[in-house]
């Protein structure tokens, strides 16, 4: 009989208190900021999967732009968390684009981005369609977005509700995204910075934390078993989540403090370092 997400075979025999749920970001984590996923790290990541273990991708990229690095990693089944944890799916590779939606947290862009648009005339923004890819109001740079692009009138970008939106702004830094949503007083969404020009806003309340909780649970995996390893500021909740939360050496002081350790950093094939540390 095969298992059922979540499952593996031997995984009691292995682990008397059941597997560990091991969330996993991509982006500066398992693979470089110029995409390359090492041998090493790949390596580690399928020696923990076969061990029995729960290995979740969680990510703030889009569904459609895991498929690659989830095949390179050998996850053809089990859960991945996406969009910041706004789309939760079920790898399946029987299904043509190789997942089945799980769960989807969706909200009215509307007000957020009429307020951005009095501060950022000039940024680029760009609603996500789940499976496919982005509406956007003006092409991004090649590469920065998967899926389909379709180029809309910036007032169509909020004529349903979405997952989430991307604000692409290189004129502006971290340090000014912050302090500009502060001041705008969005209360109805959560935001996350992400390098210098880049901005995530998701459903209000809504995270990488809020969506492995909930797989948690599905799973059965108690909550002294979690493992969560990133970089960025979208990750701060899905490190203070997790039993032992691991920050990236490489990742922001504000990132490492929110940590339980600090790993190598990713030109130094932290994410493996960490991995293997969980089958010793």
């Amino acid at each position: 009989m095969t298992p059922a997400p979540g499952d593996s075979a031997g995984a009691g025999a292995r682990h008397p208190e059941g597997p560990l749920l091991v969330a996993l970001d991509i982006d500066g984590t398992l693979i470089s900021y110029d995409e390359v996923l090492s041998d090493v790290v790949r390596d580690a990541v399928g020696a923990v999967r076969d061990a029995g273990h729960e290995v979740v991708l969680s990510t703030g990229r889009s569904v459609v732009a895991i498929r690659e690095v989830a095949d390179a990693l050998g996850l053809t089944d089990g859960y991945a968390v996406t969009s910041n944890g706004a789309v939760t799916v079920r790898l399946d590779q029987a299904e043509p684009q190789g997942f089945v939606l799980d769960d989807v947290v969706t909200f009215d862009p509307g007000p957020a981005l009429r307020l951005l648009r009095e501060q950022l005339p000039d940024a680029r923004y760009a609603v996500e369609e789940i499976g496919v890819g982005f509406r956007l109001n003006t092409p991004f740079p090649d590469g920065e977005l998967g899926g389909e692009h379709e180029v809309v009138p910036f007032e169509d970008l909020w004529e349903r509700e979405v997952t989430r939106v991307v604000v692409r702004s290189p004129e502006h830094s971290s340090a000014d995204f912050h302090d500009m949503v502060a001041g705008l007083g969005l209360d109805d969404i959560t935001y996350a910075v992400g390098w210098t020009a880049w901005m995530d806003l998701a459903p209000l309340g809504v995270s990488k934390a809020t969506a492995l909780e909930r797989l948690r649970r599905i799973l059965h995996v108690q909550p002294h078993r979690t493992v969560a390893l990133g970089d960025g500021f979208n990750d701060l909740e899905m490190l203070r989540w997790a039993a032992r939360g691991v920050a990236m050496g490489h990742a922001a002081e504000q990132v490492r403090a929110a940590a339980d350790e600090v790993t190598g950093s990713v030109d130094d094939d932290g994410a493996a370092e960490l991995l293997r540390s969980l089958l010793a």
